[in-house]
């Protein structure tokens, strides 16, 4: 019983949940600058593999192991992108009519 409960949330993460994340969120970062697009094309990829995945084996038991392996591919995206965003952080420039301001400084 619980292996067959297993197996088929496996299958609704690769259908339905997976491409339900990875789809909008591949659709904002290319409207976006807050990553470079190559992650929201990546992201759209990756929603549609899962999809693609998920349903060519809809109707076996269990996942095969290479298949329940890829799902590893989304940590390496979410690796990506947080390396990515510490990398930007450095590289933001200040907001047009405020000031930087500088704790360090004595007398402020």
């Amino acid at each position: 019983m619980s292996l067959k409960v297993i197996s088929a949330v496996q299958h609704l993460y690769f259908i339905v949940a997976a491409p339900a994340l990875f789809l909008p969120l591949g659709i904002v970062l290319i409207t976006s600058r807050i990553l470079p697009r190559f992650f929201g094309y990546l992201a759209l990829l990756l929603a549609t593999t899962f999809a693609v995945l998920g349903v060519a084996f809809l109707l076996t038991l269990m996942l095969p192991t290479a298949v329940t392996a890829f799902a590893g591919v989304q940590a390496l995206w979410w690796l990506a992108a947080a390396v990515a965003l510490i990398a930007r952080s450095g590289k933001t420039s200040q907001i047009p009519g405020q000031e930087l301001i500088d704790d360090s400084s004595p007398g402020t």
